[in-house]
C-alpha cells in the first residue's frame, strides 16, 4: 500500500482550496497564446474562404488539446512532480505543433499531426496509468474510452497530412468530426459501452476559471497583434483611430464575457449536481465559438490597421462583422447554458450586424475604419443594454435548476 501513496497524491483532493489554478497551468497556457497568434497570422495571410476553413480546422484542434488538458488538471494535481513534468512535456510538443501552423496545409502537415496525436494520446495514457496505479478501474476505463476515440481518428489525421491538397482538408475535417462527436455519445465503444455521466464530475470553479483565463489570454493576443502592426506603421490620423478602434473592440469583448458571464458561470457550475454535463456543453463546446470570435477580431483589426482608408472589400467586411456576430452568438449560448434567459440584447445585436453586412456595400465611401467603428457602436449598445436596461440578478438566476442545462 505504501508504494501507492505517491501516486494517490497525484490527484487533487476535494477539500477547500483544491480547485485553485496552479501557476504551471498558466505557464502551460503560454504555448497556446503563441498558437492563437499563429492562427490569426495564418488567416491574415490567407484571406479566402479556404483560408478561413483551414484556420477553423486548426483552431478546433488547438482548442481540443487545451480543453482536454484542462479536464485532466481538474482531476490531477499539477503541482505534483509527475503531473508538472507531463505538462512541461506537453508544452514542448505544443510548441512543435504551434510552429507548424503557418505551413500545416503545405509542407508541415505531418509535423502538426504528429505533435497533435502525441499530445492527445500521450496525455491520456499518462492519466490511464495513474488511475490504474491507485486502483481506480472506473477512471481508467473512462480514459481508455477516450484514448480509443483518439486512436480511431488518428489515421484520418495522418492520411490527410500525407496526401495533402483538398483531401487533406476533408480528412482532417473527418478526424475532427469523430473527436467532436465522442463526448456527445459519452465515448461509447463496442463492448465497453458509454461512460456514465456521473464519472465526468469536475470541480466547477476550477474549470470555469481556466476558461476565463484562456479568454483573457486570447484577448491579450489580439492586443499583441494590433500593437505589433501599429509599431511598424506610419503614424497618421487614420492609423491612430484604427488603433483606438481595435482597443475599444477588445474592451467591449471583455465586458461582454466578464460583466455578466464568467463569474455567474463559475457559481452556476459550482452549485450544480451534474458538473460534468455543464462542463461538456458550456466549457468544452460553446467556448470554441467565443475563441473563434476573438481570433477573427485580431484578424479584422490587423486588416483595418494595414488599410484603414481603402475601399471596403468583401473579405475585410465579412471578417470585421463576423468577429462581432460570432462572439455575440457565443456569449448568447454560453449565458443561456448557465441559466440566463435568451438575451434580447444579443439577439438584437446580431440582427443589427446582419443588416449592416447586407447594407455596407451600398454605402458610398465605406472604409474598413468606418465599418469597425459602426460595429463597435453596435456591440457597445449591447453592453449598455445588458448593464442598464435589462439587468439580470445573477444570484437569482444562479438558483435556477443548475443541473438541467438545455439550450
Amino acid at each position: 500500500m505504501t508504494a501507492h501513496l505517491p501516486v494517490v497524491r497525484l490527484f487533487r483532493s476535494r477539500g477547500p482550496g483544491s480547485d485553485r489554478v496552479a501557476f504551471i497551468e498558466l505557464f502551460f497556457d503560454l504555448v497556446f497564446v503563441f498558437a492563437v497568434t499563429q492562427l490569426a497570422h495564418h488567416l491574415i495571410e490567407h484571406v479566402t474562404l479556404r483560408g478561413a476553413v483551414e484556420t477553423l480546422v486548426m483552431l478546433i484542434a488547438v482548442w481540443w488539446v487545451w480543453v482536454y488538458t484542462t479536464w485532466v488538471t481538474n482531476w490531477m494535481n499539477p503541482e505534483k512532480g509527475p503531473v508538472r513534468w507531463m505538462l512541461i512535456a506537453l508544452m514542448l510538443v505544443g510548441l512543435v505543433l504551434s510552429t507548424a501552423i503557418p505551413e500545416a496545409f503545405a509542407d508541415r502537415g505531418l509535423q502538426f499531426v504528429i505533435a497533435y496525436i502525441v499530445m492527445q494520446v500521450g496525455r491520456t495514457l499518462f492519466v490511464i496509468v495513474s488511475f490504474r496505479r491507485v486502483g481506480d478501474t472506473a477512471g481508467a476505463l473512462n480514459l481508455t474510452r477516450i484514448a480509443i476515440w483518439f486512436v480511431y481518428a488518428a489515421p484520418f489525421w495522418v492520411a490527410g497530412a500525407v496526401i495533402g491538397g483538398d483531401a487533406q482538408l476533408a480528412l482532417w475535417g473527418a478526424a475532427l468530426a469523430i473527436e467532436l462527436a465522442a463526448p456527445t455519445v459519452r465515448y461509447w465503444v463496442p463492448g465497453i459501452k458509454a461512460a456514465p455521466i456521473e464519472s465526468w464530475a469536475v470541480q466547477g470553479a476550477h474549470i470555469a476559471e481556466r476558461a476565463g483565463l484562456f479568454m483573457i489570454l486570447a484577448l491579450g493576443e489580439s492586443i499583441i497583434v494590433t500593437g505589433t502592426l501599429f509599431s511598424r506603421a506610419e503614424i497618421t490620423t487614420s492609423s491612430v483611430l484604427a488603433l483606438l478602434a481595435a482597443f475599444v473592440g477588445t474592451i467591449l469583448f471583455w465586458l461582454l464575457y466578464f460583466s455578466h458571464g464568467a463569474e455567474h458561470g463559475s457559481r452556476f457550475i459550482s452549485r450544480a449536481e451534474q458538473t460534468g454535463r455543464i462542463a461538456r456543453l458550456t466549457y468544452t463546446y460553446l467556448h470554441m465559438i467565443l475563441v473563434g470570435g476573438v481570433v477573427l477580431l485580431a484578424v479584422g483589426d490587423d486588416l483595418v490597421l494595414a488599410h484603414p482608408d481603402d475601399p471596403l472589400d468583401v473579405a475585410t467586411q465579412s471578417i470585421i462583422i463576423a468577429a462581432a456576430a460570432l462572439y455575440l452568438l457565443g456569449n448568447l449560448l454560453f449565458k443561456r447554458s448557465i441559466g440566463r434567459p435568451w438575451l434580447r440584447s444579443h439577439l438584437l445585436g446580431m440582427a443589427a450586424l446582419t443588416v449592416l453586412w447586407l447594407s455596407a456595400p451600398l454605402i458610398t465611401g465605406m472604409t474598413p475604419l468606418m465599418l469597425t467603428w459602426i460595429v463597435n457602436g453596435i456591440v457597445a449598445l449591447v453592453v449598455v443594454i445588458d448593464e442598464y436596461v435589462w439587468p439580470v440578478d445573477d444570484e437569482d438566476v444562479a438558483q435556477e435548476a443548475a443541473d438541467s442545462v438545455e439550450i
